[in-house]
């Protein structure tokens, strides 16, 4: 509780810092909702002149937009510090942090809390509200509960993967723009349903960065449609968002090991 109180404290001096410039903060925040709205407009203009994407309508596809966006405007708004953590390493700074008695994680998550994400994850939540009521889904606990758990493992995962970029720095000095592959392109890659894609791709981003675990099978058993990729059982579906916090957890385990390669810039 000690160490969680500190984090609040960081993110809530992180918060002041942003609200000094409020006009720019409502600005910056505006401009990442409408660009984000744009990138759904490409989506929309796809199926006004082809309807379907492999049996799947737009409706459907946005249901995959709005839950992944949302999973990743979380992780990005809070994990920030990792995300620049080569600057950390080019100025030495992580010397200081290595020296202060409390968890490097915690140090390094709580350096900002980027508010002005708030823009992504407003406009995610609207296409998700619009796909869900133009396919009618039949809301339950159970089903609103997996869709929780759903954007918790999504923001999980992509959070451990801002982990693994930090992690690189750590041989690199600089963050490496293959990572991007990952974190941004995992972000367009599930915004469509895995099966679209061939077998050694679906492959990859289910049992090794298993995006397809916190987006596409949870949203088969939401929406009840049947899983023509693994043809998965019920209780898969059901508690394949837990590969999202085992993920985030193998990342932390990697960036210790890389902490322990660590000999300091020399400057």
């Amino acid at each position: 509780m000690n160490g969680f109180s500190l984090y609040c404290r960081y993110l809530g001096a992180s918060i002041r810092g942003q609200m000094q410039y409020r006009a720019s903060f409502i600005l910056m925040t505006l401009g990442g909702f409408l660009v984000t709205f744009s990138e759904f407009i490409g989506i929309w203009v796809l199926f006004s002149r082809f309807k379907s994407l492999a049996g799947w309508n737009l409706a459907e596809i946005a249901f995959f937009y709005g839950l992944v966006s949302v999973a990743f405007a979380l992780s990005e708004s809070a994990a920030r510090g990792f995300d620049l953590f080569s600057g950390l390493i080019k100025t030495g700074g992580f010397d200081r942090v290595l020296l202060r008695p409390r968890r490097l994680a915690l140090q390094i998550a709580a350096q900002e809390l980027q508010l002005m994400r708030i823009g992504r994850l407003s406009q995610a939540l609207v296409i998700l509200i619009w796909a869900s009521i133009s396919l009618d889904v039949d809301w339950n606990a159970a089903r609103l509960g997996l869709t929780v758990m759903a954007a918790a493992g999504g923001a999980c995962l992509f959070y451990g993967l801002f982990v693994l970029q930090a992690t690189l720095c750590f041989f690199s000095t600089e963050t490496l723009e293959v990572m991007n592959v990952l974190t941004y392109g995992g972000v367009e890659t599930a915004q469509f349903p895995i099966s679209i894609y061939r077998d050694s791709f679906r492959r990859f981003f289910t049992f090794v960065v298993p995006l397809a675990c916190v987006t596409y099978f949870p949203i088969l058993e939401i929406l009840g449609r049947e899983d023509t990729f693994l043809h998965s059982p019920a209780w898969f579906r059901w508690t394949a968002p837990l590969a999202g916090f085992l993920f985030l957890f193998v990342c932390f385990q990697i960036f210790g090991w890389g902490v322990r390669q660590y000999r300091s810039t020399g400057s």
